[in-house]
């Protein structure tokens, strides 16, 4: 596809992978170069790495890695208007499919997205890669694509628009593969976790697999976010959470968002009792985050400040409604962990 590829490639992978690049590009008429990705999407990692592929004349991005690493590949490539293809070493987040990055600063707060002009070429996921990986990589993606379904429904009730194009009314095809996305989640995640931890492909690793990645894109891109990666992005601005996955955060902003819409309690029930199975954080301590009012009002108004995505929901929102939301929904956590 390209005759000078440039290979973000996440840095514990770096070493061995641009060894076998080598070796494969060896008696090729293609050149490849290898970067190793810094950790951050920011701006300034990505304009480090994009003179770096100016310089190679580079005409196809390739991100191999985690969510932050094909996010900034997908970003190098649209400034340079060329392809890409993702290539994730885990199913933690839905960022091999969809059309938007998202931004951080280089210290890891959340600072918005970005829509990007294409989407990749392909995206090539290997199930022997994806159970080699950290089972807290596999369980994050779940939290990641439990939130599809609730979002959805949130953005439907309240008409807001999805990711496609400059944003339109949502399909219900796109309804359906959101709740797919939560079905099957809901039928195929205990099992999978089992197989994965013994090291075994299934029928249930693979819907998960499929689940996490491209259930959970298509759905969130063709039928919008909602408070749950509203309250991801909203738990970033206290700098203790940094060191916790997407899909971490992510379940937690789940648990607030069925408080914010007073989910009834049989629903609640089934999902927190899944969650703390598999091990998802339900709590702000499970996130290292101290419940004081200082950190949970700076939650709160970046929330509601910092980006649009909690206003899809369907009623007024407001600061204190959402800082009530967070201690509701921290208070109902512990109840489960007992």
């Amino acid at each position: 596809m390209g005759k000078n590829v440039c290979f973000l490639i996440d840095g514990f992978l770096f070493q061995g992978l641009n060894e076998r690049l080598k070796q494969i590009y060896k008696d090729t008429n293609s050149k490849f170069i290898a970067i190793n990705f810094q950790g951050e999407c920011c701006e300034s990692e990505i304009n480090r790495i994009n003179e770096i592929a100016k310089v190679n004349k580079v005409d196809l991005f390739v991100g191999v890695g985690g969510g932050k690493t094909m996010d900034t590949a997908k970003l190098c490539a649209d400034k340079l208007n060329i392809p890409f293809a993702i290539v994730p070493t885990s199913v933690s987040t839905d960022a091999p499919v969809s059309q938007i990055a998202v931004i951080y600063s280089e210290e890891g707060e959340h600072l918005g997205s970005r829509k990007i002009k294409r989407n990749s070429e392909f995206v090539l996921v290997d199930s022997e890669i994806v159970i080699g990986a950290p089972k807290r990589l596999f369980v994050a993606g779940i939290g990641d694509a439990l939130a599809t379904w609730f979002e959805a429904k949130a953005s439907k009730a309240s008409n807001s628009p999805n990711y496609v194009g400059s944003g339109y009314r949502r399909c219900l095809a796109g309804m359906a593969i959101a709740k797919m996305c939560y079905d099957t989640v809901l039928t195929d995640g205990i099992n999978a976790i089992h197989s994965l931890e013994k090291g075994e492909i299934t029928e249930s690793v693979e819907n998960i697999i499929e689940a996490n990645t491209l259930l959970s894109g298509l759905g969130f891109h063709n039928t919008g976010l909602s408070a749950a990666h509203g309250i991801h992005s909203g738990l970033t601005a206290v700098p203790s959470t940094h060191k916790y996955l997407h899909g971490e955060k992510v379940a937690f902003g789940l648990v607030c968002q069925m408080v914010l819409e007073n989910t009834p309690t049989e629903e609640i029930d089934k999902l927190m009792k899944f969650m703390t199975y598999i091990g998802l954080p339900v709590t702000l301590d499970q996130l290292d985050v101290e419940v004081t009012q200082e950190n949970v009002s700076m939650i709160a108004r970046k929330t509601t400040m910092d980006n649009k995505l909690i206003y899809a929901e369907p009623m007024k929102i407001t600061e204190q409604l959402v800082y009530n939301a967070i201690i509701e929904a921290d208070e109902l956590g512990k109840t489960y962990l007992k």
